[in-house]
């Protein structure tokens, strides 16, 4: 019976300690150490190789109402808001990929189940009417692929997040700004915060106090060593960057060659 009781705790520790770990996301995939270009194809695929628990990439609402993945407001000199996605179709990546829809980078992503797709949802410039459209389409979007399981949603927009909430109950929904506090978070029903690194170090009490509020954390985007260290000794859930290699490293969770 004692031997039995020892080696159950000694799994439950070991369990613990796993499920506690804090876990890499890929910021935009990975591209830095690839040559790939950020949000494309590729550099989600090299992060689901590089076994990220997650990937994240940005979404855009083109002037034809299609959620577009890239990063900046413009896509090679042709403002996303106001072209049409026959339009965007003129430019390509340097690796000869056109941009992605969302859809199109969904499927690719569900080709797997280990490396979680975390669509960050892009403010339009246009204004908060057109963002939460985008909004709209993007849990329609997430519905209609079976998506949910796969799928955690952040933005920097706190009208977005609440309407992603209201549309999704059980949804996953995490906040960028930093201008609310953890108990603000909670009110809300969103499920976490997603800050810079520098708000944690301004307010170094946050991450316990979400944990304490069973919010998850994440933090971006860390790309140098101390501040992985920092962050993964402060027991962050997750660290968005754009070396994840390097956090890969840190963390013990090489892939195998």
């Amino acid at each position: 019976m004692k031997k039995s009781l020892a080696i159950l705790t000694l799994f439950s520790a070991i369990s613990f300690a796993s499920f506690a770990q804090t876990q890499m996301i890929a910021h935009r995939g990975a591209w830095k150490n690839t040559g790939n270009p950020q949000n494309s194809l590729a550099s989600l695929n090299s992060a689901i190789q590089l076994h990220a628990w997650g990937s994240e990439f940005d979404v855009h609402l083109t002037k034809d109402d299609v959620l577009v993945v890239n990063h900046d407001n413009d896509f090679y000199g042709l403002d996303i808001a106001t072209s049409t996605y026959a339009e965007l179709l003129t430019k390509k990546h340097p690796n000869g990929e056109s941009i992605p829809t969302a859809e199109a980078y969904l499927k690719e992503g569900l080709k797997q189940k280990a490396t979680k797709l975390i669509y960050e949802l892009k403010t339009n410039e246009q204004g908060t009417e057109r963002t939460l459209k985008a909004a709209e389409l993007s849990v329609a979007l997430v519905k209609a692929l079976k998506a949910e399981k796969m799928v955690e949603y952040i933005a920097f927009s706190y009208d977005a997040c609440v309407k992603l909430r209201a549309l999704d109950k059980s949804a996953m929904v995490h906040y960028l700004m930093g201008d609310k506090t953890p108990k603000e978070i909670k009110d809300a029903k969103l499920s976490g915060i997603d800050y810079h690194y520098s708000i944690y170090k301004k307010n170094p009490t946050w991450i316990k106090d979400a944990k304490t509020l069973k919010l998850k954390t994440n933090v971006w985007t860390v790309n140098k060593a101390e501040d992985m260290h920092y962050f993964v000794d402060n027991k962050i859930d997750y660290i968005s960057t754009d070396e994840p290699e390097m956090l890969n490293e840190i963390l013990g969770k090489s892939p195998k060659k």
